[in-house]
């Protein structure tokens, strides 16, 4: 219910003057004269005048209910009574909750319901109303249920249901009329489908639990870590937090201070991919990250959790030479963007001192376990060896303190490492003589210079 211009929708009368018009047209094709019972609406039917009415409101919900169709062949048929909410009754003094459970998309059968609800095959004018004397009487509706006119014993007040006609007669037409009543008529099946559904998301799912765990040296229940303070690093190392598959999704709970991110990630990671389309020259990696993969994402929700990341991101010239069968396998840009994501802070300056102090350094991935290399050349870094390696070309795009981003010439990839099998070596088994005590041995001895010895079968 977003508009609200008074003269309803002009869209919706100039399509419904379309449909009368060609629905006519058919008609007169069919039966040269109109007069003989085709019933076909016109411009001047009580349809066309709910849509260009003061009930913008209900007019509304009976576009969304996708009802045009079936109520023009219902004013075709036969004269019909509408009554119509004020739009008061639907904005404010209708329970928000269930005006969402109207309007979502699985639920149009019952705002089918509710509106026809408010629909009568048949013309009731206010002259027609029932006295105080003959108490309810019984309409069906259109949608094969029935609403009950009745008038109130001391102020004579016109009655449906429990709703007053506030104003009786507000519309009137050859083929209906409209009467303005206070409040939405709610038909007990749909007042009991939102019931049910209120019942089921009420119910919250108890959350697992696992058994407590016993420590085996102290036979005793392990005791629970303590509180992780604010801001410390994450408890598991990031390839623990990377759930199996392309993506990084971050495990149930490893970040710093429980379920509360202490850091703004998805805006860090908004933050960098915008600097990376300013800068120029790294767009394709901003697509990647954005539109092809959901990556962007995934690396928000790890820098919330309290990781920090350096991005080696190729320049679009670099990009523009990966071939189709580099990306045509499955998953094949998330495992490339992996392998240029280091789950280390690092700088130009960090990286240049390391690789000046140790020659050559080796840094981890997220694409676990291949690590990719790094050594000075030309004053500069260089990550990989041979044709496959890069130069870190545009230094410090974006340093945040939880995301760095360096900017290289060249698309990386992991070396192809041959498997070493270890050949174990036979171990010996070293048989231990069970050794003797002294009162033995000496027994043993003497037992030995007479010759007697063997009497023994510990002295053998």
């Amino acid at each position: 219910m977003d508009r609200r211009i008074y003269g309803g929708s002009a869209v919706t009368v100039l399509f419904l003057f379309l449909l009368i018009s060609s629905s006519t047209a058919s008609a007169l094709s069919k039966n040269p004269n109109p007069s003989s019972g085709s019933g076909q609406i016109n411009s001047n039917s009580v349809l066309v005048a709910l849509l260009d009415s003061r009930y913008t409101e209900l007019s509304e919900l009976v576009e969304k209910a996708l009802l045009l169709e079936t109520l023009e062949d219902a004013v075709g048929r036969h004269n019909i009574t509408i009554f119509a909410p004020r739009n008061e009754a639907l904005e404010r003094d209708l329970d928000p909750g269930f005006k969402r459970f109207l309007l979502e998309p699985g639920n149009l059968k019952s705002l089918q319901t509710l509106l026809m609800f408010h629909i009568i095959p048949n013309r009731v004018g206010s002259d027609q109303w029932p006295s105080e004397d003959s108490g309810r009487v019984k309409h069906h509706t259109l949608g094969n249920d029935h609403v009950h006119l009745s008038k109130t014993k001391v102020d004579g007040k016109k009655m449906v249901d429990s709703a007053e006609i506030i104003r009786p007669d507000d519309l009137t037409r050859p083929d209906g009329l409209i009467h303005g009543i206070e409040r939405l008529l709610i038909p007990r099946a749909v007042q009991e489908d939102f019931n049910r559904r209120r019942s089921l998301q009420s119910i919250s799912a108890v959350l697992p639990e696992g058994a407590p765990e016993v420590d085996p040296r102290t036979n005793r229940l392990k005791k629970k870590p303590a509180p992780v303070p604010a801001g410390s690093p994450p408890a598991l190392p990031i390839q623990s937090a990377m759930a199996p598959g392309p993506s990084l999704a971050p495990a149930p709970a490893p970040g710093p201070g429980g379920k509360h991110h202490h850091f703004d990630g998805e805006a860090q990671v908004k933050d960098f991919i915008h600097t990376l389309l300013h800068y120029g020259g790294y767009n394709e990696m901003a697509d990647i990250l954005v539109n092809l993969t959901s990556l962007a994402t995934e690396m928000g929700r790890l820098v919330s959790e309290g990781y920090v990341l350096t991005v080696l991101a190729p320049n679009d010239e670099a990009m523009a030479k990966l071939t189709t069968d580099q990306l045509s396998e499955p998953g094949a840009p998330e495992q490339i963007v992996y392998y240029h994501i280091i789950p280390e802070y690092q700088t130009e300056e960090s990286m240049y001192n390391s690789v000046r102090r140790f020659g050559k350094v080796k840094f981890d991935t997220l694409r676990f376990p291949h690590k990719v290399a790094a050594k000075e050349a030309d004053g500069s870094v260089k990550f990989g060896d041979g044709e496959r390696s890069a130069y870190l070309f545009d230094p410090d795009i974006y340093t945040d303190g939880r995301i760095s981003v360096q900017g290289i010439d060249g698309v990386l990839f992991p070396d192809v490492e041959e498997i070493v099998e270890s050949v174990k070596k036979p171990v010996k088994k070293v048989v231990v003589q069970p050794r003797r005590g002294k009162l033995l041995e000496v027994a043993c001895r003497m037992l030995g210079a007479f010759g007697k010895d063997t009497y023994l079968s510990k002295c053998r």
